[in-house]
């Protein structure tokens, strides 16, 4: 069974917030990040709740902040446990961290 995950993003400024929302689920996932320096941000903070859990909710919240700093020219510094764990995972996204 294929599940309808979408991912939204709120910009702002020095600071944002991926959201990550299940189709039929009132639980949301959340990955935090905020500016460190001009063109570097610090994923802080990855939270998917029990409810949405072990259907690959996080990774596509990873994968959305790499997109994002693909397109805008972004390093990542990955303080958050999750986040870096994935980066270990795709070494593909060395070229992004900080």
């Amino acid at each position: 069974m294929s599940e309808t995950v979408s991912i939204t993003h709120e910009d702002q400024g020095s600071h944002g917030v991926y959201h990550a929302v299940v189709e039929g689920e009132a639980a949301q996932g959340v990955l935090t990040w905020r500016e460190a320096a001009p063109g570097v941000v610090v994923a802080d903070h990855t939270l998917v709740p029990g409810a949405i859990g072990g259907r690959g909710v996080a990774a596509r919240l990873v994968d959305a902040l790499v997109a994002d700093a693909r397109e805008r020219g972004w390093k990542i510094v990955p303080a958050c446990s999750y986040v870096a764990a994935q980066f270990r995972r795709h070494p593909e996204w060395a070229d992004l961290q900080a």
